[in-house]
């Protein structure tokens, strides 16, 4: 939510008679979500994508094979490229990364150095990414859209990639004056991060595996 709509809100309420009622009841009700949060933490199960939101436990179906291979071709490439130019962290499907209010495991991210120096061995709950992908199933392309969406941005996460593996196209939304600009939507052509210097593949390297294996190889030499 952006600063000037919580505004609105806070007229909205203090322009109300029961404006303290309405305060208090907030109050418990947030209680209550802090409470079940931390049961949530309690009750993960490592087998489970599972995720936190707006009080809400909720847990992943199986996915389609088409994002399976879209997150895993990605991830495999990001991966060797930051590792090799020293770039930070990168981290694939369980992540747990925690919001003000919320914890989702992304598909793919990547911290910076900033906060990846500050990783530990058994450390199991990371801040907001610098970087989040997250490819669209049809049971999570309305979050993945919407409170994702505006989270992401609120939070100051800089690169938002949304992968559609049935469209095979990706848009990319960069963080401008604190909200996402849609920056690219492409199924073609060659994509280039901004949080992650110098990452640029051709978005057929998603999708192919002719090109994958040939980005990948690129990456690898360019290492050397």
């Amino acid at each position: 939510m952006h600063h000037e709509n919580s505004e609105i809100y806070i007229e909205a309420i203090l322009h109300s008679p029961d404006a303290p009622q309405v305060v208090a009841n907030l109050q418990n009700r947030l209680e209550q979500e802090r409470q079940r949060r931390e049961q949530f933490y309690a009750d993960i199960d490592g087998d489970m994508k599972i995720e936190f939101i707006n009080g809400e436990v909720i847990v992943h179906s199986p996915v389609k094979k088409e994002h399976t291979d879209a997150t895993g071709a990605l991830y495999s490439l990001l991966k060797p490229f930051v590792y090799l130019a020293k770039l930070g962290y990168v981290g694939y499907e369980k992540v747990m990364s925690a919001f003000t209010r919320n914890d989702y495991e992304p598909d793919v991210v990547f911290f910076g150095t900033d906060k990846a120096a500050h990783f530990t061995k058994g450390q199991w709950k990371y801040p907001p990414p610098d970087f989040v992908v997250e490819v669209l199933s049809e049971g999570t392309e309305t979050r993945d859209r919407g409170v994702k969406f505006q989270d992401f941005q609120a939070h100051g996460v800089q690169e938002y990639w949304i992968i559609d593996p049935e469209e095979e196209s990706v848009e990319q939304y960069l963080l401008q004056n604190g909200a996402f600009k849609l920056h690219l939507k492409a199924r073609q052509g060659t994509i280039e991060s901004k949080a992650v210097k110098g990452f640029s593949i051709n978005i057929r390297a998603i999708f192919d595996e002719k090109e994958h294996l040939e980005a990948l190889r690129r990456i690898l030499v360019r290492g050397e």
